[in-house]
């Protein structure tokens, strides 16, 4: 039997699991590890807390499962995208990484309009400009820390940084370099007119791989640290949506996945480029080799329920901790007992603002149309089909951009949720599935790994063997109008609303 290692490189922690090459979990290890946050709207990492908790684990999974190393014949690695990871001349660490969440670059953003124009991003990176992304990330570094920015030889994405350290290359692949803002999406290489409109040197830059490609192999000092064997090879890998995607079996046309966790997001394969010209979903390289996926944000999604919860579902929580149970099962209990429309009342997920499709953080969240009539439970069951609605809204733009959406897998926390599952399922009009295994990530680049280890052909065969699905929740036929006209509905309220939410923002 042959195996493999899935690192995933979180913001919360890194989790490494070992695999065998039909895909089941051997051996799982994970250490957390701290953020920073200097001023309000910054968020940073030590790329260092990284390497030493991937280091830990996969010496941890390696001795947990007594399988020899001469039978681990790969390693892919995952990761948080968008980081900023910069290196002197000596290959050290300058200064911390500016990671995901971090919002300190709007004036970066309108730089990177500036110089190249929204329109012109958009067609070359498949995405407009912004904050959360490396390359208003490395702009902010050159104008406020232009002493850091002058020592830079070496710019690195999170997993790439680990890639470095285990093996001395400096590689990246084409799902997470797409999060850069620097990549040619369509045609899957570094670009030159970005870089030169923004200053920023291309010799900098990692060598660009697909994501199934050996990128290169375990030295002798990461063998030592981690029980690997010297030469062992390392392959692309992936961002962590990209690598959720390969993990679910999301790696064919018509194939898509939803994730309810505290953001919502909608994640649809092609095997053609698809560019949204107003830019409202994202538009990124797929980890199987020459297509590409489009993803929906809906910045509210499980932060909605569990706002609900922590606000007004006391007695759930207290009920539930003297049975034993999650709260969110009884939850999930009272809302199935409120018809579909909850009692005319509708629910606009937009506690942190809104991207797909509104791309507007002045955007609110409301209750509309609530009457004396409703109770907890109605509200309760509005959250979870407004949030439904939400995703619904990133399927719809997928489809107007000509993407087959008709097989979807759930993920997330949300996603166990059967009453959820069905609310999606109906609202998509197409079936809503569960992976047997709840790995994603590091499942998908494992698999990744298995490929470039030529135990399987293609990403597509490797999940066709490995992915499993567990449950499938049909849709219902007599639900779907009747969601239509309350989806319809919800469409409406938001633009009707748009300019009083801006006053709002400005009092």
């Amino acid at each position: 039997m042959r195996y493999v290692i899935g690192i995933d490189i979180g913001t919360s922690g890194t989790k490494t699991v070992l695999f065998d090459e039909k895909g089941t979990v051997i051996a799982s290890a994970t250490v957390e590890y701290p953020m920073y946050q200097p001023k309000n709207g910054y968020a940073e990492q030590e790329p260092t807390d990284w390497y030493n908790a991937s280091i830990s684990t996969v010496k941890t999974v390696i001795e947990k499962s007594g399988v020899s190393n001469e039978d681990i014949v790969g390693v892919g690695l995952s990761g948080q995208m968008h980081g900023l990871v910069m290196l002197d001349e000596n290959n050290s660490v300058i200064r911390r990484s500016i990671i995901w969440c971090d919002q300190r670059t709007a004036a970066e953003v309108e730089e990177m309009n500036e110089k190249l124009g929204r329109e012109k991003l958009i067609e070359i990176t498949a995405n407009p400009a912004l904050t959360g992304w490396t390359a208003a990330k490395i702009l902010w570094v050159k104008n406020n820390e232009p002493e850091n920015y002058a020592k830079c030889r070496h710019i690195l994405l999170p997993k790439d940084y680990i890639r470095f350290m285990l093996t001395g290359e400096y590689a990246t692949e084409v799902s997470d370099a797409s999060g850069m803002q620097l990549l040619d999406v369509p045609n899957r290489c570094w670009s030159k007119e970005v870089c030169d409109a923004l200053g920023i040197d291309m010799s900098m830059l990692a060598k660009v791989y697909e994501s199934c490609e050996v990128t290169g192999r375990i030295t002798a000092e990461a063998a030592a640290l981690t029980g690997l064997k010297e030469g062992t090879i390392v392959v692309g890998g992936a961002g962590d949506n990209a690598a959720a995607a390969v993990g679910a079996g999301v790696v064919s046309d018509g194939k898509a996945f939803t994730t309810i966790g505290t953001s919502g997001v909608v994640f649809a394969h092609t095997s053609k480029v698809s560019i949204d010209p107003k830019g409202r979903v994202h538009t990124c390289c797929a980890a199987v080799p020459n297509t590409w996926h489009i993803m929906g944000v809906t910045q509210g999604a499980g932060l909605s329920l569990k706002w609900f919860r922590d606000n007004f579902c006391q007695a759930e929580k207290d009920t539930a901790k003297g049975m034993g149970i999650d709260e969110y099962i009884l939850m999930n209990k009272e809302a199935e007992e409120v018809p579909i429309g909850s009692n005319l009342l509708i629910y606009l997920p937009y506690l942190m603002g809104e991207r797909t499709p509104h791309l507007d953080p002045d955007a609110r969240g409301m209750f509309f149309g609530l009457s004396a009539m409703h109770t907890k439970r109605d509200m309760l069951r509005a959250v979870m089909e407004g949030v439904s609605y939400s995703l619904r809204d990133c399927v719809e733009i997928c489809r107007e951009m000509g993407i087959n959406v008709s097989d979807m897998m759930a993920c997330g926390g949300g996603g166990k949720s059967p009453l959820w599952r069905q609310m999606l399922a109906d609202l998509y009009a197409c079936p809503v599935k569960t992976a047997v295994s709840q790995e994603g990530p590091a499942l998908g680049v494992a698999i990744l790994a298995m490929v470039g280890a030529g135990i399987y052909g293609s990403v597509p065969e490797a999940c066709e063997k490995i992915v499993a699905v567990d449950k499938i929740q049909q849709p219902v036929e007599e639900n779907i109008p009747v969601y239509e006209k309350y989806f319809r509905l919800y469409d409406e309220i938001y633009p009707a609303v748009k300019d009083k939410c801006a006053k709002l923002a400005q009092l």
